[in-house]
Parts: structure tokens; C-alpha cells; sequence
């Protein structure tokens, strides 16, 4: 048997692997915000992925102990700007449960209805930015197209277009303006008229989905691990609404209209379809609350409070079902017309730190469809 001669003739840089790390970030604020991703890769693959926060932290939770509970509103509705009647619903219900105040029924369907109508201008937001990142542009004209025909309902009623600062402790600033509900009632309709440009310009791009298909899959127990909530969860078959498990506000009376959607995939595209669903059923819970207000009697908005208000000594919770996912408020009281300590669960907190589990083994190329997915608000990580 003739021997065989191996020879060697180049190696060049393939001889071994060598990881390559990435910063993606930090962006400048007026982009979807300061976040960093350091990611290590192996050729075009994520092998580690670490999301590096606080570029934009502003120390509210340490500012609340500073003001009064009339004062802590102005802060808490800004870590997601996106959803700031949300955020303001969230601190004034922890207060109320502290205070044992019931709000009149009046005021508790208002909230209620606002409170919709927040969630489908968040979610307008992300169904026209996400097919962006992807390279589709006109979703976006269509998505500020409609976001301005309720922006416009949200600003007569509280004189803010993204902070609005109308919820008060006890209910709401002040009452409705006249024929207010009539033109709410007719900008939902003017929006649900025209979404079926996001489930056909969108879903029904084959462009789209075979960027978003099969990609960034979640699993239900990492889910769990990581506390992940709201549509992302839910696009993992993650089947849990605080609105319907444990309903606040008037959410029990809407039963009948709410519907919890969920999916099973787990990817990207499941992850849109969930948002794209919700605000369609936003809209409908928008109309139920329209049609329950205007059987209401007159009648108060909010309770009178004191001069001075104080929380009683003590201790709760309160968590809300905000647009991006589970927003909590643990609130101690020492007795003074200030809080001890306010601390806020925040939803993409939670929801943007598994992204260290999700991105490693995809490919860079898929890196900004997965990101696009997760629907986060920097300054709701930060705070």
C-alpha cells in the first residue's frame, strides 16, 4: 500500500473560530431609545447576547418619595410614554386600595374607556414601526394617520396629547366635554374602518411573513422564567389577562366583549397577529364603554379629598394590565402625604431581558426582526 503525504499549504484566519463582539447602540433617545445590545458572534451567528440598560434612567422611583401623592402622577405616567393614562391608572388605584376610597361609577367607566383607547394608540405605534424596521414604509403613514384621529379625542378631554394627566386619587380631573362621547364614538368607528390595511398591506405581505415566520421563537417556560407578559406571552400560548383573571376598573361588566388573544407559535409573526388582534378588541371595548356611559345618569367624576392628603400606614400591591404587559405598584406608607416607597414593576423591564435567551443561535440578519418583536418602550426599562 503506497503511504499518503498530507501537505499543508495555507491556514489564512479559518483555522479557528474567533468571536467577534457587536454593540448594537446606544441609539439617540428620539429613536426607540438608548439600548444597548452587546452581542458576540460566530460568523453571521449569535452566540451571547446582553442587553445593557440605564442610559436613560431618571430616578423616579427615588423622586416619589420627594412628592406628595397628587405629585407622584406627573412622574409615573412617563416611563412609557407611550402608554402614559396607563401608568397614571396604575399609581392612583394603589393609592385608592391604600385609602379604602371608592370611585364613583361614572368616573370608573371613563377610565375604563381611556384606558382602550391608550392601548389601541400604543399598539397603532407598534404595527406601523415594526413592518419599518423590516423595510415597509407606508404602514407607518397609515398607523400616525389613525393614532391622530384618536390622539384628537385624547387631547380635547385632557388637554395632553401623550401625557395626559387625567386621572386624579378618587376618579378623574373633570367631567367630559359636551358631545365628547359622540366624537369618540366616531373615531373609533373612523379607526376600525380603515385596520384592515394592517391585515392586508401587513399580513397578507409574503415579504413580511417570511421575515417574521419560524423566527425569534419564545417558549412558553422561558416565559415563565423571566416573567415575560402582555401580547408577547400571549403570542407564546401563555393564556393570562389581568383584565379578564383578575378584572379591575369595569372590566368584569365587559366579559361578554373582552376577548384575551392568544397564538403558539411564539415567533415574531404570532407576536404581531396578538397586538394586531388586541387593538381590534380595544376598539370593541371602546364601544361597550361609550354605550355604558351614555346610559349613566349624571353624576360625579371624582371625590372630594382633603386639603392635605396622607395614605394611611401600611402597605399594598396593584397591578394593571397595561398596553406592553403587567405593570405592578408596591406602595408603603408611613402615614405622611408622602409615599415611603413606591416601587414600579415595570412590563419591558421583564420582557426585554429575554432577549439573552432568544437571540443566541439566530442569525444577525434576524437579530432587528426579533427585537422589533419584543414591543418595548425603553423608558419603561429604565424608569
Amino acid at each position: 500500500m503506497t503511504p499518503t503525504t498530507e501537505t499543508t499549504v495555507g491556514i489564512g484566519g479559518a483555522a479557528e473560530s474567533t468571536d467577534m463582539v457587536l454593540n448594537i447602540g446606544p441609539q439617540h433617545p428620539s429613536t426607540h431609545g438608548v439600548l444597548r445590545l452587546r452581542l458576540v458572534l460566530d460568523g453571521e451567528r449569535i452566540v451571547h447576547a446582553e442587553p445593557v440598560i440605564g442610559y436613560m434612567h431618571r430616578g423616579a422611583e427615588k423622586l416619589f418619595e420627594a412628592r406628595d401623592y397628587r405629585q407622584i402622577i406627573v412622574l409615573a405616567n412617563r416611563h412609557d410614554w407611550l402608554s402614559a393614562f396607563s401608568n397614571e391608572l396604575g399609581v392612583v388605584l394603589a393609592v385608592e386600595r391604600m385609602l379604602g376610597m371608592e370611585v364613583p361609577e361614572r368616573a370608573v367607566w371613563t377610565r375604563t374607556l381611556l384606558a382602550e383607547l391608550n392601548r389601541v394608540l400604543n399598539h397603532l405605534m407598534f404595527l406601523g414601526s415594526y413592518p419599518l424596521e423590516l423595510g415597509g414604509i407606508t404602514p407607518v403613514f397609515y398607523a400616525f394617520r389613525e393614532r391622530e384621529v384618536l390622539q384628537n379625542v385624547m387631547e380635547e378631554v385632557s388637554g395632553g396629547r401623550m401625557h395626559y394627566m387625567f386621572n386624579r386619587i378618587g376618579g378623574l380631573k373633570e367631567d367630559l366635554p359636551a358631545g365628547w362621547t359622540a366624537r369618540a364614538r366616531a373615531a373609533v368607528a373612523a379607526v376600525r374602518s380603515r385596520m384592515d390595511v394592517f391585515d392586508d398591506l401587513v399580513l397578507g405581505n409574503e415579504i413580511f411573513r417570511g421575515r417574521t415566520r419560524a423566527v425569534g421563537v419564545l417558549a412558553p417556560e422561558t416565559v415563565h422564567a423571566y416573567g415575560v407578559s402582555g401580547p408577547i406571552a400571549r403570542a407564546s400560548g401563555v393564556d393570562f389577562d389581568l383584565r379578564r383573571d383578575e378584572p379591575y376598573l369595569a372590566y368584569g361588566d365587559l366579559q361578554d366583549t373582552l376577548e384575551v388573544v392568544t397564538r403558539g407559535e411564539g415567533d415574531c409573526l404570532a407576536r404581531f397577529e396578538v397586538l394586531l388582534g388586541q387593538a381590534h378588541n380595544a376598539l370593541d371595548l371602546a364601544d361597550a364603554c361609550l354605550d355604558r356611559l351614555a346610559e349613566l345618569p349624571p353624576g360625579p367624576i371624582n371625590q372630594r379629598l382633603p386639603k392635605v392628603l396622607k395614605a394611611p400606614e401600611g402597605h399594598t400591591y396593584a397591578w394593571t394590565e397595561n398596553p406592553l404587559g403587567i405593570n405592578g405598584y408596591y406602595l408603603v406608607s408611613k402615614g405622611e402625604k408622602t409615599p415611603y416607597r413606591l416601587k414600579l414593576r415595570s412590563a419591558s423591564y421583564n420582557n426585554i431581558q429575554v432577549l439573552t435567551e432568544l437571540l443566541p443561535g439566530t442569525l444577525v440578519a434576524d437579530m432587528v426582526a426579533i427585537l422589533g418583536s419584543m414591543f418595548f418602550v425603553v423608558g419603561d426599562i429604565d424608569k
